[in-house]
């Protein structure tokens, strides 16, 4: 019973704070909970999260070590990491096993060294072992598409990187993978330093961008804060100015009243004008900066031709004995159309790809034999 209501405490998270002190609900003189003495974190059921809400480190109540067989029950502060070869093992085996230097796997017999171990991130270790091989390979294979002559070669690429990966996370021919690794690095390590270069500047364009609107809004906020100070100031100088014409007057005092708020209206609409004018040339200043460095969007060509050139070829007609779009056109409240989905839209895009393909030029190296009557190469063919 104490260690399902230890559970229910833990799951509720608590707030460890540098200095050793934790933040909770609970009166109690003893607690459970692991005492991680670090920066400020939350931790809860599932793990540790930082300050940004990340998962640092992920443990469960469950966790149990292989090795030694000892449980967070009998021992709160247990701490699982993760070895090299992905197995987990608690802090107390991993300095008995390996503080005298590298040693044994107890479970896979791969040899280790202490400082391999490392934090356990995901709850899945596959997951884990995928990240940790996708980030490493990701910083030799860092080529992009401008890197390659044409798309067919940058996809060969890609697929060959997403082979490599496979073997590697699956222990398929690990030595021959890690030597095709090996030898790729060594044949581009020029253009793999160029682009890890490229990539040091694109993240520090990013931060200074980021850091240029944070001074953005906090200049607005700023103007925001200094504004309305001004409006209050002016709506206070009108008060007095009111009180003081009613007392100095001799004029009917709705007729002062109604000639003072007057003046103030206009001089807030011309107050207002300025404001306005200002922050569109602002933006307009920032709209012709940013086109300046935007680089153009060349749109996708279907078939290397002009979309529109097939309009005058085909009607589009109002119905076709579609199966695949009845549930759409039945849908009478709309839930299946969320975000402007038409089926004519569907249609059209259909017939206009099956006139496209009329124009095909036949298959190189193909024979007539080869050829299925009825099919647009055939009809090419016939007409050519």
């Amino acid at each position: 019973m104490s260690r399902a209501s230890n559970a229910g405490g833990w799951l509720k998270g608590t707030t460890v704070r540098k200095g050793g002190s934790i933040a909770t609900n609970h009166h109690s003189t003893r607690s459970n909970t692991p005492q991680v003495q670090s920066t400020s974190l939350t931790v809860f059921g599932g793990g540790i999260k930082d300050a940004s809400g990340r998962t640092s480190e992920y443990f469960s109540m469950d966790d149990q070590c292989p090795v030694c067989k000892s449980d967070r029950y009998l021992n709160p502060k247990l701490r699982l990491l993760v070895s090299a070869c992905y197995h987990k093992m608690c802090e107390s085996c991993i300095d008995r096993l390996f503080t005298l230097g590298p040693a044994p796997c107890p479970i896979c017999q791969k040899i280790l060294r202490k400082l391999a171990f490392t934090p356990q991130t995901f709850e899945d270790l596959t997951v884990e072992k995928e990240v940790a091989i996708r980030r490493r390979l990701a910083k030799d294979f860092n080529k992009r598409r401008e890197d390659f002559a044409d798309l067919r070669s940058y996809n060969d690429y890609l697929q060959e990187v997403e082979d490599i990966t496979f073997n590697l996370i699956n222990d398929i021919d690990v030595a021959e993978t890690e030597a095709r690794v090996e030898r790729y690095r060594k044949e581009n390590a020029t253009l793999i330093e160029l682009n890890l270069r490229r990539d040091e500047q694109y993240v520090q364009a990013l931060k200074e961008h980021e850091e240029q609107d944070r001074l953005e809004r906090e200049q607005r906020a700023l103007d925001a804060r200094k504004e309305e100070e001004l409006e209050r100031e002016e709506k206070e100088k009108d008060r007095r100015e009111i009180i003081d014409r009613l007392e100095t007057s001799t004029k009917d005092a709705a007729k002062v009243i109604a000639k003072s708020r007057a003046e103030a209206h206009k001089r807030l609409s011309a107050r207002t004008a300025a404001t306005t004018l200002a922050k569109s040339s602002a933006q307009l200043l920032r709209s012709r900066a940013a086109q300046s460095t935007t680089v153009p969007d060349v749109p996708h060509v279907p078939l290397q031709d002009d979309w529109y050139t097939y309009d005058d070829m085909y009607i589009l007609r109002d119905d076709y004995d579609d199966v695949y779009s009845e549930a759409v056109r039945e849908d009478r409240e709309g839930i299946m159309r969320a975000g402007g989905y038409r089926v004519q839209e569907a249609w059209n895009r259909a017939v206009r790809s099956a006139v496209t393909a009329l124009f095909l030029p036949p298959l190189s190296g193909a024979s007539p034999s080869n050829i299925t009557p009825g099919t647009p190469e055939s009809t090419v063919a016939s007409t050519s």
